[in-house]
């Protein structure tokens, strides 16, 4: 099993849950979150004095699938979320030792 982090644009949130669905990945959490990358925040310009955003908001979400839906899971968030430009996000795959579903006690590939 494996765990996948994504930091997406929250605006693309919505596009990569309905097409999660659509390939059959229904379970994620999602987190409104904030964070930054290379390119250390943005700068902007309001009423003619400029300012520095170190932190920009992102969306992440946590999905824990077996090993055989992987690839599609993650080509799936990187089509649905890519725009092309600076921010678009990242993408972590961690490996998952268990899972209990705490209801009826399943574990592993059952539980997920």
């Amino acid at each position: 099993m494996k765990a996948i982090i994504a930091i997406i644009r929250p605006e693309k949130l919505e596009e990569v849950k309905r097409n999660l669905v659509d390939i059959g990945c229904y379970g994620m959490t999602v987190t409104e979150v904030k964070g930054r990358g290379r390119q250390l925040g943005i700068r902007e310009s309001y009423r003619g004095r400029e300012y520095h955003i170190d932190l920009l908001p992102k969306t992440r979400l946590e999905i824990i699938i077996n090993d055989d839906k992987l690839e599609e899971v993650v080509d799936t968030i990187v089509k649905s979320a890519q725009t092309g430009d600076i921010g678009d996000g990242k993408i972590f795959i961690l490996p998952v030792e268990d899972v209990v579903r705490i209801r009826t006690c399943e574990r592993g590939e059952k539980a997920v």
